[in-house]
């Protein structure tokens, strides 16, 4: 695959808070943090719509992905409309594989690209997928993410503290779950409420609702709450977005 290895994080990087000889940050550092994060306008004019598309590709997830790969299309579309789309493939597979691509503009494009990955069995690495979108986000910016899952195998706090950073960079988290896992259903609610984003549940193959809230978030992510609020007088998936964003 073109694209690039998201390396994880060693476990020599998580220390405690206040590790003797390990600087921590001032109340003033974190404050600048903060004023800086909420400054930032995720919907600058003129910007093309930035949108994180990750998904659990492990060995169950493979009519979901060949489902995922044919509706993609539809975001570029409903994005087309109000401007432009660039979209960055994230997937998990494997064993501790976790890839992104580059920004991609054409539904063709990252078709073939998505054609070329099989699933393969392995845990979920949900947390890397919320780190490489900060990284993103503060280095590019990032819109939205969306993330297509229907389990989760981390540590809930954990991903909760990443979600959090999230949401201080005005990205919000668009948890699309498959099934009915409650594990999963509880963490996939709390990172959306943090970042201020929206979660929801499709049913397993159901192509027509996945494709909906696809469509919804492709929305948000070209042309921000107004054309979320827009679409969803008419479109039942941005409805269901729209009635949980902060």
């Amino acid at each position: 695959m073109a694209g690039k290895t998201i390396k994880p994080t060693s476990g020599s990087d998580v220390r405690p808070a206040h590790e003797p000889g390990v600087p921590t940050s001032s109340a003033n550092d974190i404050a600048a943090f903060v004023a800086r994060a909420r400054a930032m306008s995720p919907h600058r004019a003129g910007a093309h719509g930035r949108l994180v598309f990750a998904l659990d590709a492990t060995m169950s997830r493979q009519p979901t992905w060949d489902m995922a790969c044919t509706l993609q299309a539809d975001m570029f579309r409903e994005a087309g409309a109000l401007g432009s789309l660039d979209i960055r493939l994230v997937y998990y597979r494997g064993f501790n594989e976790c890839r992104a691509s580059g920004w991609i503009s054409d539904s063709a494009q990252l078709a073939r690209l998505m054609s070329k990955i099989d699933c393969q069995g392995g845990n979920t690495q949900i947390g890397k997928v919320l780190s490489e979108t900060r990284r993103e986000a503060v280095e590019a910016g990032v819109r939205a993410l969306v993330f297509v899952g229907d389990a989760m195998e981390e540590s809930a706090d954990d991903l909760c503290a990443k979600a959090g950073e999230l949401g201080l960079l005005k990205v919000p988290v668009f948890m699309f779950q498959e099934g009915r896992d409650a594990t999963a259903e509880q963490t996939f609610r709390e990172i959306a409420r943090l970042t201020g984003g929206a979660w929801c549940r499709f049913d397993p193959g159901a192509a027509a609702q996945l494709r909906e809230l696809l469509r919804a978030a492709a929305a948000y992510a070209a042309g921000g709450r107004e054309a979320l609020l827009q679409l969803a007088k008419t479109a039942s998936g941005a409805a269901k977005l729209i009635g949980q964003m902060k």
